[in-house]
C-alpha cells in the first residue's frame, strides 16, 4: 500500500512532542549542546533518545562467506547472490559502456571498479585521495566522481583501468559543509549533470542559493543552475523513462519524534512550484516546530509518496529491463539504508514503488528484505543499479559488498 500522509491532528501532536525536546535543549548550557551541524543537534535529553546514535559499520569489509545472503528474502521467482565482496564502504553504483561496475564511497577516499578478467571477477581501485567520493556518473566513456565540494572527470576510464588517467576538474563551486555534503550525481535525459547540495545540518534555514537544493550543469561544469529547492538531503534520483520527469528521494529531519517526519519520494513536475518544503514543511503536511511558523504546507510541492520515518531512503532507479516480470516495468526500486534514531529500527531494505499511468504512485511494496533482524542490521542497502541483462545490483556499505538480484533461470 502507499504510505499516506498523516492528518492535521498528527501535525499538532508532533509539534507538542518536539516542543518539550527543543525546550530541554534550550535549557542546557551552550557548552553541552552539540554543534548545529551535528547529527545529534536537537536530540532530546530523555533516556530513550540519549542512547540513540549513528550506526558504525565494521572496520573492514565482510568476507564473502560471512555475508548475509541466506537471510535475504525476495519475491517468488527471484534470486539473490553475491556479485562482489571486498568493496569497502560500497555506496553509489554506475555501470560503464563495456560492463565495468564502478562503486563510490562515503567514509573512505577511494572509488572501486569491478570487472571480469581471466574468467574471474576482480575488484580494483581506480581513484584514491578523494574526500567522500560518494557520487558517480558515466557519460560518453568518462567517469564523473563527486566528492564533498568538487566534481572530477576520469576520461576513457574503461580503457585504462590498470593505469587510471589523472582526473580533470569539472567544477569546484560547491559548499564544503560536512553534514549532508556527500553527493549522488547523474546525467539527465537533457545531457546535463545533476548535482544536489544538502542542508548543512539536521535542521536549519540556509541560504537557498547555496544549500538544500538540486543543481544541474553542462558536463564541462558550465551553465550551473538550481532546478529544485527545499530539498534537505537527496542521495538518489532518476528520470521516468516515458515522461522524463525527475523523481528523487529525500531524507526528513531528525528529532521531531520517532514516527515523524517520514522520508519522501518526490516528483519534479511542471507545476512551477519546485520548492519541496525544507525547512518549513515536512512530508507534505507537517510544519516544522522551529521554522514552520507563518508558513503553510500548501505553499510547497507535496511528496509523491512517503517512505517511512527515518528510513534513510537513498539510491533509486526506474526499472527498464526485460528480465523481471511485466509488473516491474517502469517501477522504481528504492534502497532504504535504515534508521538509526528510532528505538525500533525501520528500513534496511529495498522497496519497489509501482506507478499509475499518470506517474502517481500506486503502491510501495517490499522487494529485498532480511538486512534488519531482531532490531540489528546484518547489512544496509545504499544504491540500486540495473545491469544490461536486466538483473539488479544492490550495494551494501555496512558489509562492503554488492549483491545481484535476478529472476528465473
Amino acid at each position: 500500500m502507499v504510505l499516506e500522509r498523516g492528518s492535521r491532528g498528527l501535525c499538532a501532536l508532533a509539534g507538542l512532542m518536539v516542543f518539550a525536546g527543543t525546550s530541554a535543549l534550550a535549557q542546557q548550557p551552550a557548552s553541552q549542546q552539540p554543534a548545529p551541524g551535528s547529527a545529534l543537534y536537537g536530540r532530546p535529553e530523555s533516556p530513550g533518545a540519549a542512547k540513540l546514535a549513528p550506526v558504525a559499520p565494521p572496520p573492514i569489509p565482510t568476507s564473502a562467506d560471512k555475508l548475509p545472503v541466506a537471510k535475504l528474502k525476495v519475491p517468488t521467482g527471484f534470486k539473490v547472490e553475491v556479485f562482489a565482496s571486498g568493496v569497502p564502504n560500497a555506496r553509489s553504483i554506475r555501470i560503464g559502456d563495456k560492463g565495468t561496475v564502478f562503486v563510490g564511497a562515503r567514509l573512505i577516499d577511494k572509488v572501486h571498479a569491478i570487472r571480469e578478467k581471466d574468467g574471474k571477477r576482480e575488484v580494483k581501485v581506480v581513484a584514491s585521495g578523494l574526500h567522500r567520493p560518494n557520487g558517480l556518473a558515466f557519460h560518453d566513456g568518462d567517469l564523473y566522481v563527486a566528492e564533498l565540494s568538487k566534481v572530477w572527470r576520469f576520461d576513457d576510464i574503461e580503457d585504462n583501468l590498470d593505469n587510471p588517467p589523472k582526473p580533470v576538474l569539472v567544477n569546484d563551486q560547491f559548499p564544503k559543509d560536512e553534514p549532508h555534503g556527500w553527493k549522488f550525481i547523474a546525467i539527465g535525459p537533457d545531457g546535463k549533470l545533476y548535482v544536489p547540495v544538502g542542508a548543512p545540518g539536521n535542521i536549519n534555514d540556509p541560504d537557498p542559493e547555496t544549500h538544500a537544493h538540486i543543481r544541474r550543469m553542462n558536463p564541462d561544469g558550465s551553465g550551473m543552475e538550481v532546478i529544485a529547492r527545499g530539498v534537505r538531503n537527496t542521495v538518489g534520483f532518476d528520470w521516468h523513462p516515458a515522461t522524463k520527469e525527475l523523481y528523487f528521494t529525500d531524507n526528513g529531519r531528525d528529532w521531531v519524534s520517532e514516527d515523524v517526519p517520514e522520508d519522501e519520494l518526490n516528483r519534479l513536475t511542471a507545476s512551477g512550484k519546485k520548492h519541496f518544503g525544507y525547512p518549513y514543511c515536512h512530508q507534505g503536511n507537517l510544519r516544522d516546530p522551529e521554522h514552520g511558523w507563518g508558513k503553510s504546507c500548501e505553499e510547497f510541492e507535496p511528496p509523491a509518496a512517503l517512505l517511512g520515518p527515518h528510513t534513510a531512503a537513498l539510491g533509486m532507479r526506474f526499472y527498464t529491463g526485460d528480465m523481471f516480470p511485466a509488473e516491474y516495468k517502469n517501477a522504481i526500486f528504492i534502497a532504504r539504508h535504515g534508521s538509526w534514531n528510532r528505538t525500533d529500527k525501520a528500513g534496511g531494505d529495498v522497496v519497489v514503488a509501482k506507478l499509475n499511468q499518470d506517474g502517481t504512485v500506486k503502491s510501495i511494496e517490499p522487494f529485498l528484505t532480511g538486512f534488519l533482524e531482531n532490531n540489528t542490521y546484518a547489512g544496509r542497502p545504499v544504491d540500486v543499479q540495473m545491469m544490461k541483462d536486466g538483473s539488479l545490483l544492490v550495494s551494501d556499505d555496512f558489509n562492503g559488498a554488492v549483491y545481484r538480484v535476478s529472476y528465473g533461470g
